[in-house]
Parts: C-alpha cells; sequence; structure tokens
C-alpha cells in the first residue's frame, strides 16, 4: 500500500474507541451470563420475569451482536475490509434482539422507556460502524 492509502490518525482513534465499545458489550454479555444472581437481585418482579424469560435465540443474538462487531473493531486496527461485513452481522444480530426485548416481550412495560435507551445508542452506533467501515474501504484504507 502506498502512502496515499495511509489512514488519517483520526482514523485509528474512532477505530480503537470502536473497540472499546464493542469490548464493553462483550463485559455486558459475560456480565449478564455470569452474575445473573446480582442481576435479578436488583430487580422488579416484573422486569425479573422479562429478564428471565429471554429466549436462547435472542441471548444468541446478544452473544453474535457484540463478539462479531469487537472482532470486526479489531479488523479495522488491522485494516481489513471484513470488517464491514462484521459490522452489518452485528447490527442485524443486535436488531433481532431488541425487536425480540422491545416487541415480542414488551420490555418497556417493565422497564419503563428507559427500555429503549440502549437499543436505540446500539443501533446509532452501529450503522456509524457500517459507514465508518465502507468510508474506509472506499478510500483504500481497508483492504
Amino acid at each position: 500500500m502506498s502512502d496515499s492509502n495511509k489512514p488519517p490518525i483520526w482514523f485509528w482513534i474512532v477505530s480503537v474507541l470502536l473497540l472499546l465499545w464493542n469490548l464493553s458489550g462483550v463485559y455486558s454479555y459475560l456480565n449478564t451470563k455470569f452474575n445473573q444472581i446480582e442481576i435479578l437481585e436488583s430487580m422488579t418482579q416484573p422486569q425479573r420475569e422479562i429478564f428471565e424469560s429471554i429466549p436462547a435465540w435472542a441471548t444468541a443474538m446478544f452473544a453474535i451482536a457484540v463478539f462479531s462487531g469487537t472482532i470486526a473493531s479489531v479488523g479495522l486496527l488491522f485494516r481489513k475490509k471484513w470488517a464491514h461485513t462484521l459490522f452489518m452481522v452485528s447490527l442485524i444480530a443486535a436488531i433481532a434482539q431488541f425487536i425480540n426485548w422491545l416487541f415480542i416481550q414488551n420490555a418497556a412495560e417493565a422497564f419503563g422507556s428507559s427500555a429503549y435507551t440502549m437499543p436505540i445508542i446500539v443501533t446509532v452506533i452501529g450503522i456509524f460502524q457500517i459507514f465508518f467501515a465502507k468510508k474506509g474501504i472506499q478510500k483504500g484504507w481497508l483492504a
């Protein structure tokens, strides 16, 4: 690759921030899996019932979303264009999980309007990640 395809410093800064964001998702997933008792103790009974009834497929979507997003972020740091594909997988899996959370389980009844906060943030950042990787491909920063 020539120097003209060398990413600017802001590319590296954004890529590291996206890695940290996705690692926080991995932490959240692992915390949900390994600290269920503490999580359940902090919830009201309606919240607990929703949390305990999350279907296995939705949990799998959560795992796919956070791990594919993290791997994609590492791909950005290695300047790999497959990061774009994994960011799309991550967003699709996250949206599937949110459909369950918000519309099938109707979490807003138990959690209130805060049930929408993370789905909105995650979706916006997920869309940004896809466009960021696409821009990197277009500029020749990812190969």
